[in-house]
């Protein structure tokens, strides 16, 4: 753990509480179709409540722009909120966030209270992490928790800003979980450790890379970008040419520093982008003209769970093809089952890889899904999260 304060160092009792949450769930219709971000924010919500808080909940939805839209609003995350947590939580509907009608919600609140504030990105300055907007939010709390792992990796008011105007900060469970699983997979794992990166280029993961290629003993690279690599190994799948070099590199690296560096041998072909498409798996570089990958091949799955079998802590980011489309999703289904069958620490960074796992029902199995992608690979590429970095250390 980063040596942070966490709610259980704090005494609350009485007062106000400024619980920065990840409520950045996807709606249709009014409808929350995804609510694992909210029932993540549960426990810390939970622990406050018990303490005798007055809890003021904020969260982003979406990307608004600094104005108010009607369709980003959070109020159906109070209401599902107060169904989930068996009590009322006040909606301050109010499009400067800390109004008039958030004033007056927050007056009348008594301990153990819950309120939740307006969308913050209705506010142009919170993503330019602007004084008056944070010194607005600090005016309603005594004290700040941030349990929003999943915007972390975000300088703005409602994650950093803000701390800099009440009198204590702390991090919620939600954050001290990803802190210690992300923190110790990375600078502190339990040998063999294998990372599995995937999705679609090669240039969203140079660094991550370049950081794990220094902490594991596998590298397994799938999805899209492993494509740059069979390129760099010879071959016609070319799909980021100014990235060879730098494949090539990583490979010659990898080789100095006995990481053994594992791609695909075979890949899974389409006429079209489409799951009804004419298909056929084919040696690894060697896409005719007119094709596409879509996934690993059969000998790559049996190859890469292998890999896992006898590791005792495994990453893993970004899919290792389509999964969207079902003739597509077996690479992805392989790596998912793999892991699920062994004994270690499994770790999913967030994102699509998550969202994989998820639907293809071994979410239970894993030990941690993150709940940030972004801010989880920022974790792994070794950066410093300023929304970590703000809170109050111990």
């Amino acid at each position: 753990m980063l040596n942070k304060k966490t709610v259980d160092d704090l005494q609350v009792k009485g007062k106000r509480v400024l619980l920065r949450c990840d409520f950045n769930v996807p709606l249709q219709d009014g409808v929350i179709t995804d609510e694992n971000r909210i029932t993540a924010a549960l426990p810390t919500i939970q622990k406050l409540v018990d303490d005798g808080a007055k809890v003021i909940l904020c969260s982003h939805m979406g990307k608004p722009k600094g104005e108010p839209k009607p369709e980003l609003s959070l109020a159906p995350v109070a209401k599902r909120l107060s169904g989930l947590l068996g009590k009322d939580v006040v909606f301050a509907k109010d499009d400067t966030v800390v109004g008039e009608n958030a004033r007056a919600a927050v007056a009348k609140m008594q301990d153990g209270d819950v309120v939740l504030l307006e969308n913050t990105r209705y506010r142009k300055e919170e993503t330019k992490n602007e004084e008056t907007f944070s010194k607005e939010l600090a005016s309603l709390a005594d004290i700040f928790v941030n349990d929003a792992f999943g915007s972390s990796h975000r300088a703005h008011c409602s994650t950093v800003g803000v701390t800099a105007f009440v009198q204590e900060s702390a991090v919620g469970y939600l954050m001290e979980k990803e802190i210690a699983f992300l923190g110790n997979a990375v600078n502190n794992p339990e040998r063999p450790f294998v990372a599995i990166l995937g999705g679609s280029k090669v240039s969203d993961k140079i660094n991550v890379i370049r950081n794990l290629l220094e902490k594991v003993d596998t590298l397994i690279i799938g999805g899209g970008m492993a494509y740059t690599f069979s390129a760099a190994g010879g071959g016609t799948s070319l799909l980021e040419e100014d990235k060879i070099p730098y494949a090539l590199d990583m490979m010659k690296q990898a080789k100095e520093k006995g990481v053994r560096f594992l791609t695909p041998v075979d890949t899974v072909i389409a006429k079209e982008f489409k799951n009804d498409t004419e298909y056929k798996t084919v040696t690894a570089g060697e896409i005719p003209d007119g094709w596409m990958g879509l996934d690993i091949g059969e000998k790559t799955r049996e190859l890469f769970a292998d890999a896992i079998k006898g590791a005792k802590t495994v990453v893993w980011n970004g899919p290792m093809g389509v999964f969207e489309f079902e003739n597509f999703a077996g690479g992805t289904k392989a790596v998912a089952e793999a892991m699920a069958a062994i004994n270690a620490t499994t770790i999913i960074g967030g994102g699509d890889s998550a969202a994989a796992v998820n639907q293809m029902g071994y979410g239970e199995k894993m030990s941690h899904i993150s709940t940030g992608g972004g801010a989880s690979l920022e974790f792994l590429e070794g950066k410093e999260l300023p929304g970590v970095a703000a809170v109050d250390d111990k």
